[in-house]
């Protein structure tokens, strides 16, 4: 039984797949735009999908490329995925417009989230592997390069962003140009010549002492919330701090905002890694891509230079290689991480440790791993005013 491979998946269970993968463009799935052909299936799991492009040039072709490959390869049964390439023709580019257009106006109040915004939710399997922590030394580290940053504190129960963060002040509400009702304005905190904007239940009780005694339903509408009434206005990133596992508030999240990206936190201990393939095993149910592995606490190194593995080691790179994603890096164990979060101040501004630096890299990683809309200069969508119609609230 165990060496029994999972029977290949329908070419509907596919192209279901397929919808998950959005156009960071035109911002839509590539099979409502009609870029997704007809799934070819074969009895080994084989996979071929057709992909029409707007222009063969297309400056995107490498992200939807890595999204298609990332999303269907998740499914056990495949065992290959080629893509083949094609171009629309002028009125199946016109037809994809319209689309986009009418998608822009129809579901521009889905979320308050913009098109443009690249969302990483960073997940674990169980709590007390530093994810909150590892969330504000990358939001703070992105912000540092000059970019606008949200953070979503999604981890209700156990809120700890505004400590982390220096933040402490309540969240308000005002009403927003000619807006009917007030929205709930973030927090905001400069970065050098970025901005973190924040929001967490933390800033809406009386002290980060309060508990929160809310049930599962309760939860997914406090996150709802946070999506539809808060005024996020620009943004070049929102990091979501996730709580552990993969209950009401993670199906949620799926649900409301597809286009999300998991980032997944282990330690690199084999229990953590065990633990921590639900978190990715939901992303695949769900559709939602794995965006890589950090291995946090993966080594101590005391004053005379020796190496200390004080978990274990090897998690981190397990596990990215069982869920088929990258490791974006290991986090190693630093007093200063845990000082900076305790004293509001992230280790990754400013510090000098390896720690500060890991922090720094795998930001800028995730920086050069996003589209920009400078690069989408090539496609003949941003020619037809789709871009403005997409980015824009």
């Amino acid at each position: 039984m165990s060496g029994r491979r999972a029977a290949p998946p329908a070419p509907a269970d596919v192209t279901a797949m397929l919808r998950a993968v959005i156009d960071p463009e035109l911002g839509d799935n590539i099979v409502d735009l009609g870029m997704a052909g007809e799934v070819r299936v074969d009895g080994e799991g084989r996979v071929t999908i057709p992909v029409k492009l707007t222009i063969r040039g297309c400056p995107l072709r490498a992200q939807i490329k890595k999204d298609v490959e990332s999303r269907v390869a998740t499914h056990p049964g495949v065992t290959g995925v080629t893509i083949e390439w094609g171009e629309m023709t002028a009125d199946e580019r016109t037809a994809t417009m319209t689309r986009a257009r009418w998608n822009a106006r129809q579901q521009a109040g889905d979320t308050r989230v913009p098109l443009g915004a690249r969302v990483l939710a960073i997940a674990s399997g169980k709590g007390g592997v530093g994810k909150s922590s590892v969330t504000v030394n990358l939001a703070a580290a992105i912000a540092a390069e000059g970019l606008v940053v949200g953070v979503l504190d999604a981890d209700i129960w156990g809120f700890s962003i505004p400590r982390m963060l220096g933040m402490s002040d309540r969240l308000e509400a005002r009403r927003i140009g000619d807006a009917e009702k007030p929205s709930i304005v973030p927090n905001e905190r400069r970065v050098g010549g970025g901005l973190l904007k924040v929001v967490s239940t933390g800033m809406l009780v009386e002290d980060e002492g309060t508990a929160l005694m809310w049930r599962g339903l309760m939860l997914t509408k406090a996150v709802e919330q946070f999506l539809n009434d808060v005024h996020w206005g620009d943004l070049d990133y929102l990091l979501i701090d996730m709580p552990p596992g993969t209950g009401d508030v993670q199906m949620g999240l799926a649900r409301m905002l597809p286009r999300t990206d998991l980032v997944i936190v282990t330690t690199p201990a084999v229990s953590a890694q065990k633990v921590a393939i639900r978190a990715a095993d939901m992303a695949r149910r769900s559709f939602l891509r794995v965006a890589g592995v950090i291995e946090n606490m993966s080594s101590f190194t005391c004053d005379h230079g020796a190496h200390y593995a004080l978990f274990g080691e090897g998690g981190g790179a397990a596990l990215a290689a069982e869920v088929g994603t990258e490791l974006l890096g290991r986090i190693p164990i630093e007093r200063a991480v845990a000082h900076g979060s305790d004293e509001g101040q992230p280790v990754a501004l400013g510090g000098t440790g390896a720690a500060a630096v890991e922090f720094r890299r795998i930001a800028r990683a995730i920086i050069d791993a996003t589209p920009t809309t400078a690069d989408m200069g090539g496609c003949s969508a941003r020619a037809d005013d789709a871009v403005p119609l997409t980015l824009r609230r």
